[in-house]
């Protein structure tokens, strides 16, 4: 758009060029067309001037912004040049500190190889002290004989514990003539099988049901260590029951006839029963514990007994992470297709599953991680065996590694000995169990149990969705209540 200027500056050089031809017309005398082309030519002139002066004027302007603008170019040369500097040192440091801390990482991994060293030579030389004192034992036979003295001593109640008790195995108990003030129940030093030594199948089986009737089934607790650290990390429920001289008589014992006679769906819905409230009790202080419950086969088959459990489980679902039901060996070898269907049902809750009384390592791991399998419960002896590399397709140091790749934990049972742990710790196996760290021990209940004086078939309608329920008015404890003060803070002092 033409500038106002520009119309201006046009048209004083018009009348400019004018006033110069009329002067020249009327003061010189020369002719209208002479004067017209002086004025013309005038007005050419003027025209050619503005051009130029502004050509000129244009190009100064254009010359200080083409100036500034290579300034500007210039600075930001320099700042782009800054900015790559920085860069450089940014990445230098980042450099130097990556090689730093990656010398500090193997710093740190020597270090903790070094200490996994010196763990093994510790445990080698307890090993060696423990077999140095065994040879110096002055009688072999009286140490035969205490130790299972020391692993049937089961009844001890939790407040007779120390506050921390070791990881080492407890003391040799009390002579099985020493009656305890506190409890009901006295202590056993007898082998339980010998305790039942008298009794035939039809005593035994009279017994076992006077025991479920009136809920004389006790549950003692055995913990499960990681090894090397050998801290607390599950608990296995053992069952015992009581007779009516308050004698014990294990598992072993009643189990077969319990399972012939049809009673051991109640019995596991009791155990099941117990273990939840054992649970909810741990984890009041420790989150991470776990308890592995025992399920027998029959259980799992009779559609009305597993329809019980199935119903107390899943109104306990929160507690399925924690909670791990264990089967036998040949319970999982031996599936139907009623017993594969109510396994899938507890897996798809959220149950995890552990195997035991493993007989031979011709184990499927992927085929069980399916079935919902977590953990696998071998004995240490089975192991160690050297006759396992020849028999089965992997080698035992490989086990662990294998079942690994597949979610499985292996834990070794029944170790009895620290050159066991010194063996199984090259095999890798990161849990442990057995008397050398602690042997079963009996639960206390903290208050009114939910099924203390009831008989089991009141305690499964009076579950509710915490595993526990109210006492029936007309229920009376076939015994004297103990002290309830110390089971939960029993049970908190081996977390």
């Amino acid at each position: 758009m033409i500038r106002i200027s520009t119309i201006f500056i046009a048209i004083c050089m018009v009348l400019v060029a004018a006033s110069l031809g009329l002067v020249l017309y009327s003061v010189a005398g020369i002719s209208g067309t002479e004067s017209a082309i002086v004025t013309l030519t005038a007005l050419t002139f003027l025209i050619l001037y503005n051009a130029v002066s502004m050509r000129l004027r244009d190009r100064s302007d254009v010359g200080g912004q083409i100036a500034d603008l290579s300034r500007g170019t210039a600075d930001l040369a320099r700042q782009v040049a800054e900015f790559g500097r920085r860069l450089a040192a940014i990445e230098g440091r980042i450099a130097s500190s990556n090689s730093t801390n990656s010398d500090r990482i193997q710093s740190v991994v020597g270090e903790i190889n070094e200490l996994g060293g010196l763990v093994r030579q510790l445990a080698a030389t307890v090993s060696a002290h423990e077999d140095l004192l065994a040879d110096a034992a002055p009688a072999p036979g009286q140490v035969a004989k205490l130790e299972p003295e020391t692993q049937v001593d089961l009844v001890a109640p939790f407040d007779d514990r120390p506050a921390a008790p070791p990881p080492l195995p407890a003391a040799p108990p009390p002579p099985a003539a020493q009656p305890r003030p506190a409890p009901a129940v006295q202590t056993q030093t007898a082998n339980p099988a010998q305790a039942a030594a008298g009794r035939n199948q039809t005593q035994l089986l009279a017994t076992l049901r006077n025991a479920i009737d009136e809920n004389r089934i006790d549950i003692f607790l055995q913990p499960m260590v990681t090894l090397p650290q050998r801290k607390v990390r599950f608990y296995e429920a053992v069952t015992r029951l009581r007779d009516e001289r308050d004698q014990l008589i294990a598992a072993e014992e009643f189990i077969s006839i319990a399972e012939a006679s049809g009673l051991i769906g109640r019995i596991d819905n009791t155990v099941m029963l117990r273990c939840v409230q054992v649970l909810r009790r741990l984890m009041v202080r420790n989150k991470d514990v776990g308890v592995f419950c025992n399920v027998a086969a029959s259980t799992l088959g009779n559609s009305t007994t597993f329809a019980q459990c199935l119903d107390f489980l899943e109104a306990n679902r929160a507690l399925a992470p924690s909670l791990v039901l264990e089967f036998k060996q040949s319970t999982f070898r031996n599936l139907g297709p009623a017993e594969t269907e109510n396994l899938a049902a507890l897996a798809q809750r959220g149950f995890r599953f552990s195997i035991d009384h493993v007989t031979d390592l011709r184990i499927e791991p992927r085929e069980l991680a399916d079935r919902g399998v977590r953990f696998i419960k071998v004995p240490a002896a089975l192991l160690l065996d050297p006759r396992q590399a020849s028999t089965t397709d992997i080698h035992p140091s490989d086990l662990s590694d294998l079942l690994g790749r597949f979610g499985i934990d292996l834990i070794a049972e029944r170790i009895e000995g620290e050159r066991a742990v010194v063996d199984l710790l090259d095999y890798d196996v990161r849990f442990g169990q057995g008397f050398l760290f602690a042997p079963p021990r009996p639960l206390r209940p903290e208050g009114p149990s939910a099924t203390a004086g009831a008989p089991p078939n009141q305690a499964k309608d009076i579950q509710g969705p915490h595993g526990s329920g109210t006492q029936s008015s007309g229920a009376t404890s076939s015994a004297p209540p103990p002290q309830r003060i110390t089971g939960n803070a029993a049970l908190a002092r081996r977390i």
